[in-house]
């Protein structure tokens, strides 16, 4: 039994891609009338099918490499589920699946334009539900978001994936390997592609731990590029929270539905098993942004301490260099009056004050010691010194 690899490429639309022929050689292509050359047809679009099968009593009975291959099969062989995946499919093959399983316009709308809120909506006969799966790389340390829309009808599931998650093809393999589960219907098919996208949400909880405890040790290692790396992981905290917060509104509604429509019991214990696992994960997330706006508040705080100390050194070298400044202007000034008495009783003139005095020189040296002294005293007073 042959299941969906990963990683496969898409087939064209309508069956499997031919090699381009090459131009044989000889007379030129033909001239249209006007004498231009006759264009060549449009190269043919690879198809966004990555599988497309049908299932009876839970084992897969046909798989085919186009719609309409499939669809043909299902017309003609009754009592059938197709479970048909699609990665990032084109309008046209969009269009042709609405006209084939009567989805709802506004449906297909969304599902092509992707960047839609989880939610669950019910368009007659059919459900249409929109997923954000998530998965955690390590290499860059960041999470990678991807958009899941599930048409779920009567007889038919259809995924249409925008992103690299979740892995439908271990869903898809998980179902086949469990055919009990799968003969109960699209609602078990749903149930699992939920099961898988919210168990996809485990590593990242522990990816994004692990980003915040290492986190907490830059902070208080004074890192200075850990103020970008929370805002970082901040923004990805809030995308999480937005993947998961809708899913337990979707799971209550799928709950009350399945009720409505006498779903199996044992579904229903699976879904509820589901929706545990949701809780949890988003209690985890509430808590992750909690504790970054925490760090984020510790961070701050550390930084304004780093800034006032470094003010506070700033300041105390300044002020010592002021009270050094000080000293020198104090000695300076000292140092100036002997200076200046001594400079105009060394000058060459016969008329000066005290010049013939006896004791004019012991008068010279009294009153320079006497004018030191006293703005010594005063400095001192001012404690420049």
């Amino acid at each position: 039994m042959s299941s969906e690899p990963p990683g496969r490429r898409p087939r064209g639309l309508r069956g499997l891609r031919k090699p381009a022929r090459k131009r044989p050689a000889g007379p030129p292509p033909a001239k249209t009338t006007d004498g231009s050359a006759t264009p060549e047809p449009p190269a043919e679009t690879p198809s966004s099918v990555i599988t497309a099968a049908l299932y009876r009593d839970g084992h897969r009975v046909s798989t085919h490499d186009t719609l309409a291959d499939a669809f043909r099969q299902q017309r003609t062989t009754s009592g059938t589920l197709a479970w048909i995946g699609l990665h990032r499919p084109t309008p046209a093959e969009l269009v042709t699946l609405a006209s084939e399983f009567d989805l709802h316009p506004l449906a297909i709308e969304d599902a092509l334009e992707a960047h839609q809120r989880p939610k669950l909506e019910r368009y007659g006969g059919t459900l249409f539900v929109v997923l954000r799966a998530a998965r955690y790389l390590d290499d860059p340390e960041e999470v990678d978001f991807g958009e899941l829309h599930v048409f779920v009808g009567r007889d038919f599931v259809i995924t249409v994936r925008h992103g690299g998650a979740p892995d439908l093809s271990a869903v898809r393999q998980r179902m086949e390997d469990t055919p009990e589960l799968l003969k109960r219907g699209p609602e078990a098919v749903l149930y699992a592609i939920l099961d898988a996208v919210v168990d996809g949400y485990a590593p990242v909880v522990d990816g994004v731990q692990t980003d915040i405890d290492e986190i907490e040790t830059e902070v208080f290692g004074g890192d200075p590029r850990v103020s970008r790396r929370i805002y970082e992981l901040s923004r990805e905290v809030v995308e999480f929270q937005r993947a998961t917060r809708p899913l337990n509104g979707i799971l209550e509604s799928l709950t009350a539905g399945f009720e409505k429509y006498a779903i199996d019991e044992e579904l229903r214990r699976y879904l509820r098993d589901v929706a545990d696992h949701v809780l949890h994960t988003t209690e985890r997330v509430d808590g992750f942004r909690q504790a970054l706006q925490d760090i984020l508040t510790v961070n701050a705080t550390l930084v304004n301490q780093q800034q006032n100390a470094e003010m506070r050194a700033l300041a105390e070298a300044g002020f010592e260099q002021n009270e050094e400044v000080k000293k020198i202007s104090a000695w300076a000034a000292i140092l100036f009056a002997p200076t200046l008495v001594g400079t105009i009783y060394g000058m060459n003139f016969d008329s000066m004050p005290e010049l013939h005095w006896v004791f004019g020189y012991p008068f010279a040296l009294v009153l320079m010691a006497v004018v030191c002294t006293s703005l010594y005293i005063i400095f001192k007073r001012r404690r420049w010194l």
